[in-house]
């Protein structure tokens, strides 16, 4: 399977420790199956005068499977909010090396905002997510995953205003 992780430089060898830790699954290297959001993830970078660069890598996903722990969340759903609240607090319920799922972005997040400081219940924050278009984000958080599973492809400057 085809990923791609956007950056403001090339990524060869991904180190889940230099992640930040309350992000939508936790500490790990993010990815994403499909190309343009990972090119809109690096297009941020230059904003602040960096440049905007695609990594791509091959990741055997059908070894992963077989010998990791994976979570999927199909859908914006109770269970994706819950895990997602705990992750952003920086804590888990459940141990996962790779979780899959939609992302909590700026239209999202505000909704679980919502949710968090108890302006809405958690029926009308899921009502309100199912609104939303889901992407995709794929999350490794176990480095051997990293070595044995994740091949860098290429890397390539996507944008730059410098």
């Amino acid at each position: 399977m085809i990923v791609y992780h956007g950056s403001y430089c090339k990524i060869e060898y991904p180190d889940i420790n230099h992640s930040r830790r309350n992000l939508d699954f936790g500490q790990g290297f993010y990815l994403t199956d499909i190309k343009e959001q990972a090119k809109i993830w690096a297009e941020r970078y230059s904003r602040n005068n960096k440049q905007s660069v695609l990594n791509s890598y091959n990741l055997d996903f059908d070894a992963v499977k077989e010998n990791y722990k994976i979570k999927i969340f199909e859908e914006h759903n109770e269970e994706w909010l819950d895990f997602i609240l705990l992750c952003r607090q920086g804590q888990t319920s459940e141990k996962y090396d790779v979780i899959i799922g939609g992302i909590a972005n700026d239209r999202v997040y505000d909704t679980i905002e919502l949710y968090f400081d108890n302006l809405i219940d958690k029926k009308e924050a899921i009502k309100r997510l199912r609104y939303h278009k889901p992407n995709n984000q794929i999350c490794i958080t176990n480095q051997a995953i990293i070595e044995n599973h994740l091949a860098f492809i290429s890397s390539e400057v996507v944008h730059y205003d410098g």
